[in-house]
């Protein structure tokens, strides 16, 4: 079939491509039968709707008929979007970077008709410049490859399919890990962090939330100021940089200099979720105003901006728009002194705008350059002037939207925004969780013939499809938790355990263990991924270690508390060896040995009983094991508190650690106090 067969798609980035005069295929079966029939290796592009360079190659490469027509006379053409189909995209991430790559997208690999790589970059200029060469000529040289040095072929991808292969095999060896690793990681990582500009040291500057999560983690436990000072100047930085929109709210993926002023503007629902939950711990140590502002605000962007037709979380916003990256989001010095006239001088001063711009001759609004915080009749202008600049900005032409529903993103929105609801008395933010989670619920899970609760990843146009993954078990299965101790509802802790079974039953890895990422009866790829390695989201099999832990708590079933402790044991190995890339496996790893558990005694629609729990929803524990019982209920079996009951007709709280639990407590201030003393 010679015709580009993507606009039979949903998603929005393979549909941004439908009329390329590439005869693009969807990945499936359909695709590889049709490069064996034919005889010729694949060319795999895989990217994302608002991945800038893959717009840039798209316009260069992609829609020139003269490129394209090489394209389609030597290569069957398949398009990817790697956020419905992270399994494919990380086996061949890794396979480029087992050539000795740098990774990033667009990713184009060649591939042979049976999927198997041995050959690949990432984005290609049309013709040989900036020291790359051109993408006609790439191809004509693997297409000469092929038909000449098949060899060559050969080895490469037989290499390539091997090391792949033991890469997600694991040692097996039953191995442990420190008690202390929290605290071990956390003082060999202090030294990788850029204390004068926030974030690690280096460039560009990614937010890294796991690693960040883990130094508050490390800080609640030891009180080492260093570890807190990281996380703060972090979230300070990012904050007040340009990687944050200042007039609409919510965080860009990255900064392409070491100082957080230059964006990567496409704003991700991943990062800004993780921002959040990590904004709602350090403003709850210290109530930072900044924060409080910075969470609210993004908030607002994500109610506003990010709710999909139903109800549930969108994925992205794009970069680009009038083919400009970042057009958007921009101004010019000239354009803010005509609408905001004589209050135009000071927002410059405040937000870094000169005639000259910091970005191309635009200004990114910043306030990086600020030595002290406006007073607060200043900032309540500021405020005004922005709502004004929003308005504005309004009228221009808006960058794409990716309205996809991703099971694993909205996880973890649902899981932050019911963290920040609690700790804000926010019940609005609960109910745009609540939403959410409800919309994937009715369109993204279906039961198995064995009885399993199942996952679809992804949901757009109406239609949900691909199985799900890993991340959408375990990010869905912490955001059920989430909801579950906000609220009090046992149906959400059903959901969780539901599909923690599920995984048990369709993606355990009983010779090494762990959980593979996709189910044992998903599509069969090169290669059955397992590991625990953070990227820009947490590791499925480091979210579990925390999943299983809560539930083995709030449930006392040991199993769960087994099953966690295998999953560590599976992974410790490669703990020891890349400790920083699993920075969330070991924070779970910790929550498993010694959780905070409060057990509150007391109706939780009562007046006092509410109290009690805002007092433990003010603090920051993130070791917070939070269960509310009737008085004269009981609690799991073999729970510490087991047998504890009101005192004096009052809502009673008892915290415990281990199998020790304290005296009641029936104050509120008492209780919020004894809960920041258990932390430094």
């Amino acid at each position: 079939m010679t015709r580009n067969l993507l606009d039979q798609e949903t998603s929005p980035y393979l549909l941004q491509h439908k009329d390329n005069p590439v005869h693009w295929r969807p990945w499936g079966p359909a695709a590889l039968a049709e490069a064996r029939a034919a005889g010729k290796p694949i060319l795999l592009s895989i990217g994302y709707a608002a991945c800038h360079w893959c717009h840039v190659m798209a316009h260069e490469s992609f829609e020139n008929p003269a490129i394209a027509a090489v394209m389609n006379d030597l290569f069957v053409s398949i398009k990817v979007d790697r956020e419905e189909r992270p399994d494919i995209d990380a086996i061949y991430m890794s396979a480029l970077h087992l050539l000795g790559a740098q990774g990033g997208w667009p990713l184009t690999m060649f591939l042979t008709p049976d999927g198997e790589p041995f050959w690949g970059g990432t984005y290609f200029p049309p013709e040989s410049r900036w020291g790359q060469p051109g993408f006609v000529d790439i191809m004509k040289r693997i297409d000469q490859v092929w038909r000449e040095e098949r060899e060559t072929v050969d080895q490469n991808r037989v290499a390539l399919v091997q090391r792949l292969g033991l890469m997600s095999a694991g040692a097996g060896d039953g191995g442990t890990l420190r008690p202390d690793s929290v605290e071990q990681l956390a003082a060999r990582l202090i030294n990788s962090v850029d204390f004068a500009r926030g974030g690690l040291s280096g460039t560009p500057k990614f937010p890294n939330p796991p690693i960040f999560r883990l130094f508050w983690l490390a800080y609640r436990k030891t009180g080492e100021p260093s570890y807190k000072r990281a996380v703060d100047l972090l979230l300070d930085r990012t904050s007040e940089g340009g990687i944050y929109d200042h007039i609409g709210g919510g965080y860009a993926r990255y900064s392409v200099d070491d100082r957080w002023l230059v964006p990567h503007f496409e704003k991700m629902l991943y990062d800004n979720a993780q921002i959040v939950e990590l904004l709602t711990q350090a403003w709850l140590d210290d109530r930072n105003p900044l924060f409080e502002q910075r969470l609210r605000e993004t908030i607002g962007w994500v109610a506003r901006e990010m709710i999909a037709e139903n109800g549930a979380f969108a994925a992205s916003q794009d970069a680009d728009s009038e083919g400009e990256e970042g057009k958007f989001y921009v101004w010019s010095a000239a354009e803010l002194q005509e609408c905001l006239g004589t209050n135009a001088d000071l927002f410059a001063q405040i937000y870094d705008v000169t005639p000259r711009g910091n970005f191309e001759g635009h200004t990114i609004l910043n306030r990086l350059h600020l030595r002290q915080k406006p007073d607060d009749e200043t900032e309540t202008l500021m405020t005004e002037i922005r709502g004004l600049l929003f308005k504005l900005r309004h009228a221009r032409v808006h960058p794409g939207w990716d309205d996809k529903v991703l099971a694993d993103w909205n996880g973890l929105m649902i899981a932050a925004l019911a963290g920040a609801a609690t700790a804000f008395d926010e019940p609005d933010w609960l109910a745009l969780a609540e939403t959410a989670f409800a919309a994937v619920i009715h369109d993204q899970t279906r039961m198995d013939s064995a009885g399993n609760s199942r996952l679809l990843h992804s949901y757009r146009a109406a239609k949900a499809q691909h199985e799900g993954m890993l991340d959408d078990y375990a990010n869905m299965a912490r955001a059920a938790l989430a909801l579950h101790e906000a609220t009090g509802k046992a149906a959400y802790l059903h959901h969780a355990e539901a599909w923690a079974r599920t995984l048990g039953a369709r993606f355990w890895d009983d010779e090494s263990g762990g959980y593979f990422f996709t189910a044992d009866d998903a599509e069969a790829l090169i290669v059955r991924s397992r590991n625990a390695t953070d990227n820009a989201v947490p590791a499925g099999n480091g979210v579990m270690v925390e999943v299983l832990a809560r539930l083995a708590l709030l449930t006392g079933d040991d199993a769960w508390r087994e099953r966690a402790e295998q999953l560590v044991s599976a992974f410790a190995s490669a703990v020891a060896g890349q400790a920083p890339s699993h920075a969330t496996l070991l924070c779970g790893f910790d929550l498993l040995l010694g959780a905070d558990q409060t057990v509150i005694v007391g109706d939780r629609g009562e007046p006092d009983t509410q109290a009690m729990l805002q007092a433990v929803f003010e603090v920051s524990q993130p070791n917070r094991v939070l269960q509310v019982v009737a008085d004269g209920a009981a609690l799991p079996p073999g729970h510490p508190a087991s047998g504890k009951t009101q005192v004096g007709g009052k809502a009673t709280a008892y915290i415990c650690h281990g199998q020790t639990c304290s005296l009641p407590i029936t104050d509120p201030s008492a209780l919020r106090d004894i809960l920041n003393r258990t932390a430094p």
